[in-house]
Protein backbone atom coordinates (compact mmCIF):
# COMPACT_ATOMS: atom_id res chain seq x y z
CA UNK A 1 0.00 0.00 0.00
CA UNK A 2 2.43 2.82 -0.96
CA UNK A 3 -0.11 5.42 -1.05
CA UNK A 4 0.24 5.64 2.58
CA UNK A 5 4.19 6.00 2.54
CA UNK A 6 5.44 9.90 2.98
CA UNK A 7 8.62 10.45 2.28
CA UNK A 8 10.61 13.16 2.83
CA UNK A 9 13.77 14.06 1.37
CA UNK A 10 16.81 16.73 2.06
CA UNK A 11 13.90 19.66 2.71
CA UNK A 12 15.49 23.06 3.63
CA UNK A 13 12.88 25.74 4.42
CA UNK A 14 13.37 29.89 5.26
CA UNK A 15 11.51 32.02 6.22
CA UNK A 16 10.89 34.91 3.83
CA UNK A 17 11.78 37.27 6.57
CA UNK A 18 14.95 35.53 7.85
CA UNK A 19 17.96 33.47 6.57
CA UNK A 20 17.89 30.89 9.37
CA UNK A 21 16.84 27.73 7.87
CA UNK A 22 13.98 26.78 10.05
CA UNK A 23 14.11 23.00 8.55
CA UNK A 24 17.66 22.25 7.70
CA UNK A 25 18.11 19.13 5.47
CA UNK A 26 15.80 16.76 6.68
CA UNK A 27 15.16 13.16 5.68
CA UNK A 28 12.72 10.65 6.81
CA UNK A 29 10.82 7.76 5.74
CA UNK A 30 7.17 6.97 7.43
CA UNK A 31 5.62 3.98 5.70
CA UNK A 32 2.13 2.46 5.99
CA UNK A 33 0.34 1.94 9.38
CA UNK A 34 2.95 3.33 11.29
CA UNK A 35 2.37 5.82 14.35
CA UNK A 36 4.98 8.19 14.89
CA UNK A 37 5.85 10.88 17.66
CA UNK A 38 7.01 14.23 16.34
CA UNK A 39 9.40 15.67 19.21
CA UNK A 40 10.89 19.24 20.03
CA UNK A 41 10.74 21.94 21.89
CA UNK A 42 9.54 25.17 21.06
CA UNK A 43 10.83 26.56 18.30
CA UNK A 44 12.46 23.57 16.93
CA UNK A 45 10.21 23.50 13.79
CA UNK A 46 7.75 20.75 14.38
CA UNK A 47 4.91 23.34 13.17
CA UNK A 48 7.10 24.22 9.94
CA UNK A 49 7.05 20.81 9.27
CA UNK A 50 3.72 19.78 9.56
CA UNK A 51 2.71 22.52 7.41
CA UNK A 52 5.29 21.54 4.96
CA UNK A 53 3.65 18.15 4.69
CA UNK A 54 0.44 19.54 4.08
CA UNK A 55 1.63 21.97 1.42
CA UNK A 56 0.75 25.02 3.46
CA UNK A 57 4.12 25.81 3.13
CA UNK A 58 6.52 24.86 0.00
CA UNK A 59 10.07 23.88 0.56
CA UNK A 60 13.05 25.90 -0.98
CA UNK A 61 15.03 22.86 -1.40
CA UNK A 62 14.06 19.34 -1.77
CA UNK A 63 11.39 17.33 -2.01
CA UNK A 64 8.03 15.87 -0.33
CA UNK A 65 6.36 13.02 -1.85
CA UNK A 66 3.05 10.99 -0.81
CA UNK A 67 3.19 7.32 -1.75
CA UNK A 68 4.94 7.93 -5.27
CA UNK A 69 3.27 11.50 -5.94
CA UNK A 70 5.87 14.59 -5.76
CA UNK A 71 4.49 17.41 -3.51
CA UNK A 72 3.66 19.96 -6.07
CA UNK A 73 0.96 22.74 -6.86
CA UNK A 74 -0.48 20.61 -9.46
CA UNK A 75 -0.81 17.32 -7.41
CA UNK A 76 -1.86 19.10 -3.86
CA UNK A 77 -5.41 18.82 -3.86
CA UNK A 78 -5.18 15.05 -4.64
CA UNK A 79 -2.39 14.63 -2.00
CA UNK A 80 -4.59 16.43 0.65
CA UNK A 81 -7.20 14.05 0.15
CA UNK A 82 -4.94 11.53 1.31
CA UNK A 83 -3.64 13.74 4.27
CA UNK A 84 -5.93 14.41 6.95
CA UNK A 85 -4.88 17.26 9.23
CA UNK A 86 -5.92 18.17 13.31
CA UNK A 87 -4.73 21.33 13.99
CA UNK A 88 -4.25 21.88 17.49
CA UNK A 89 -6.96 24.48 18.34
CA UNK A 90 -10.04 22.82 17.01
CA UNK A 91 -11.96 25.99 16.76
CA UNK A 92 -9.28 26.43 13.73
CA UNK A 93 -11.76 23.62 11.63
CA UNK A 94 -14.85 23.88 13.41
CA UNK A 95 -16.84 26.94 11.73
CA UNK A 96 -20.35 25.88 10.50
CA UNK A 97 -23.55 25.75 12.56
CA UNK A 98 -23.51 22.37 14.00
CA UNK A 99 -21.48 19.69 14.27
CA UNK A 100 -22.60 17.59 11.52
CA UNK A 101 -22.52 20.48 8.90
CA UNK A 102 -18.93 20.99 10.14
CA UNK A 103 -18.29 16.89 9.23
CA UNK A 104 -20.28 17.16 6.36
CA UNK A 105 -18.13 19.94 4.93
CA UNK A 106 -15.40 18.49 3.40
CA UNK A 107 -17.31 15.56 1.80
CA UNK A 108 -19.67 17.90 -0.07
CA UNK A 109 -16.99 19.92 -0.79
CA UNK A 110 -15.34 16.96 -2.90
CA UNK A 111 -18.59 16.94 -4.60
CA UNK A 112 -19.67 13.55 -2.98
CA UNK A 113 -23.57 12.86 -3.05
CA UNK A 114 -25.71 13.75 -0.17
CA UNK A 115 -26.22 10.51 0.16
CA UNK A 116 -22.51 9.27 0.64
CA UNK A 117 -22.23 12.24 2.75
CA UNK A 118 -24.84 11.26 5.02
CA UNK A 119 -23.23 7.32 5.20
CA UNK A 120 -19.59 9.38 5.79
CA UNK A 121 -20.98 12.01 8.35
CA UNK A 122 -22.46 8.65 10.25
CA UNK A 123 -19.80 6.72 10.32
CA UNK A 124 -16.99 9.24 11.08
CA UNK A 125 -19.28 10.74 14.14
CA UNK A 126 -19.96 6.74 15.28
CA UNK A 127 -15.90 6.33 15.25
CA UNK A 128 -15.56 9.31 17.52
CA UNK A 129 -18.19 8.51 19.50
CA UNK A 130 -20.08 11.69 19.56
CA UNK A 131 -23.42 10.92 17.13
CA UNK A 132 -25.51 12.54 19.76
CA UNK A 133 -23.75 15.48 19.62
CA UNK A 134 -24.14 15.76 15.87
CA UNK A 135 -26.97 18.82 16.01
CA UNK A 136 -25.45 20.86 18.88
CA UNK A 137 -23.22 24.19 17.84
CA UNK A 138 -19.81 23.51 17.90
CA UNK A 139 -19.31 26.57 20.84
CA UNK A 140 -21.47 24.23 23.11
CA UNK A 141 -19.47 21.56 23.05
CA UNK A 142 -16.29 21.20 25.27
CA UNK A 143 -13.57 21.28 24.85
CA UNK A 144 -12.54 17.42 24.56
CA UNK A 145 -15.96 17.45 22.30
CA UNK A 146 -13.90 20.11 19.47
CA UNK A 147 -11.27 17.57 19.66
CA UNK A 148 -13.61 14.47 18.71
CA UNK A 149 -15.38 16.47 16.13
CA UNK A 150 -12.37 17.79 14.48
CA UNK A 151 -10.88 14.37 13.88
CA UNK A 152 -14.57 13.33 12.81
CA UNK A 153 -14.09 16.17 10.09
CA UNK A 154 -11.04 14.76 9.20
CA UNK A 155 -11.90 10.98 9.20
CA UNK A 156 -14.95 11.86 6.89
CA UNK A 157 -12.56 12.13 4.24
CA UNK A 158 -11.09 9.09 4.21
CA UNK A 159 -7.18 9.75 4.47
CA UNK A 160 -4.61 7.77 4.27
CA UNK A 161 -2.27 9.31 6.70
CA UNK A 162 -3.24 11.19 9.49
CA UNK A 163 -1.02 14.06 11.13
CA UNK A 164 -1.75 15.50 14.18
CA UNK A 165 -0.73 18.26 15.92
CA UNK A 166 -1.23 18.60 19.77
CA UNK A 167 -3.88 16.22 20.08
CA UNK A 168 -4.31 16.34 24.08
CA UNK A 169 -3.64 20.01 24.29
CA UNK A 170 -6.13 21.86 26.56
CA UNK A 171 -7.82 18.91 27.45
CA UNK A 172 -9.26 17.73 31.58
CA UNK A 173 -7.45 14.10 32.18
CA UNK A 174 -10.97 12.16 31.41
CA UNK A 175 -10.80 14.37 28.04
CA UNK A 176 -7.04 13.71 27.15
CA UNK A 177 -7.50 10.04 28.39
CA UNK A 178 -10.85 9.38 25.77
CA UNK A 179 -8.61 11.19 22.98
CA UNK A 180 -5.80 8.44 23.51
CA UNK A 181 -8.12 5.84 23.36
CA UNK A 182 -10.09 7.30 20.57
CA UNK A 183 -6.20 7.21 18.64
CA UNK A 184 -5.27 3.66 19.58
CA UNK A 185 -8.43 2.74 17.25
CA UNK A 186 -6.84 3.92 14.05
CA UNK A 187 -4.70 2.09 11.70
CA UNK A 188 -4.22 5.14 9.37
CA UNK A 189 -0.31 5.75 9.51
CA UNK A 190 -0.24 8.70 12.25
CA UNK A 191 1.96 11.55 12.96
CA UNK A 192 1.37 13.07 16.12
CA UNK A 193 3.23 16.12 17.29
CA UNK A 194 3.03 16.61 21.08
CA UNK A 195 4.58 17.69 24.02
CA UNK A 196 2.84 15.17 26.14
CA UNK A 197 5.57 12.30 26.13
CA UNK A 198 3.27 10.20 27.90
CA UNK A 199 1.05 10.28 25.32
CA UNK A 200 3.48 9.24 22.56
CA UNK A 201 5.09 6.81 24.86
CA UNK A 202 1.74 5.12 25.36
CA UNK A 203 0.52 5.63 21.27
CA UNK A 204 3.86 5.61 19.13
CA UNK A 205 6.25 3.20 18.32
CA UNK A 206 8.57 5.49 16.57
CA UNK A 207 9.39 8.75 17.46
CA UNK A 208 11.34 11.66 15.42
CA UNK A 209 13.06 14.37 17.25
CA UNK A 210 13.65 17.99 15.60
CA UNK A 211 16.08 20.43 16.81
CA UNK A 212 16.88 23.16 14.97
CA UNK A 213 15.30 22.55 12.21
CA UNK A 214 17.09 19.52 12.02
CA UNK A 215 16.86 15.82 12.72
CA UNK A 216 18.48 14.61 16.27
CA UNK A 217 17.51 11.47 16.44
CA UNK A 218 14.70 8.72 14.88
CA UNK A 219 14.29 5.62 16.70
CA UNK A 220 12.00 3.41 19.34
CA UNK A 221 9.74 5.44 21.35
CA UNK A 222 10.43 3.74 24.38
CA UNK A 223 14.39 4.34 23.82
CA UNK A 224 14.52 8.02 22.86
CA UNK A 225 11.97 8.95 25.31
CA UNK A 226 13.34 7.61 28.66
CA UNK A 227 17.25 8.96 27.41
CA UNK A 228 17.54 11.66 30.12
CA UNK A 229 20.48 12.91 28.30
CA UNK A 230 19.36 12.69 24.46
CA UNK A 231 15.71 14.24 26.00
CA UNK A 232 17.81 17.11 28.02
CA UNK A 233 20.32 17.82 25.10
CA UNK A 234 16.77 18.91 22.90
CA UNK A 235 14.94 20.43 25.67
CA UNK A 236 12.90 17.81 26.62
CA UNK A 237 12.14 16.05 29.75
CA UNK A 238 12.31 12.18 29.89
CA UNK A 239 10.38 9.82 31.14
CA UNK A 240 10.64 6.39 33.68
CA UNK A 241 10.70 3.35 31.10
CA UNK A 242 7.34 1.50 32.14
CA UNK A 243 7.90 -1.35 31.90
Amino acid sequence: MSHHKLEIKSVDYVYPDTSTKVINSLSAVITHGESIALLGANGAGKSTLLMLLMGILSPVSGEIYVGEVLMTQKTLPDIRKRVGFVFQNPDDQLFMSTIYDDVAFGPRNAGLSEAEVTARVTEALERTGISHLKNRAPFRCSGGEKRAAAISGVLAMKPDILILDEPSSDLDPKARRKVIDLLKTFDHTKIIASHDIDMVYELCQRTIIIQNGQLKADGDTKKIVTDSVLMDNCGLIAIENKK
